[in-house]
């Protein structure tokens, strides 16, 4: 029965791992949102990505073609040109919402960054 004990004990220290009367996986790194847009097949990964106000965003260009992530309306953010193989980066608004972007060289290329 000690065995048992200790694997259950075992357990909960586990799952309160972060040092707070949560299990780990509610921590904030668990929710933290997507930091990272992958540009693959001339398309956007994932599409519709969800970050925290002020996030640094890298951004991964996977194809031959140069490509941007370039905010639709106003000048929120804009990664300007990403060679074909090359990463560049952006910081999310500081204000919460949903911000369309597109690739300004490929206007099929669109998604919607959503800020929360």
């Amino acid at each position: 029965m000690a065995l048992g004990a200790a694997t259950v004990l075992l357990l909960v220290a586990t799952a309160c791992a972060d040092g707070g009367n949560e299990p780990a996986s509610t921590s904030p790194a668990a929710t933290a949102g997507v930091d990272r847009i992958t540009m693959e097949d001339f398309a956007f990964s994932p599409a519709n990505p969800q970050v925290r106000p002020g996030e640094k965003i890298t951004v991964v260009n996977k194809d031959s073609a140069a490509h941007t992530v370039t905010a639709t309306k106003g000048d929120a953010f804009d990664t300007g040109s990403i060679a074909g193989g090359e990463s560049g980066a952006f910081t999310a608004p500081s204000k919460a919402g949903e911000y369309a972007f597109v690739c300004t060289f490929h206007s099929n290329m669109t998604g919607t960054l959503i800020v929360r």
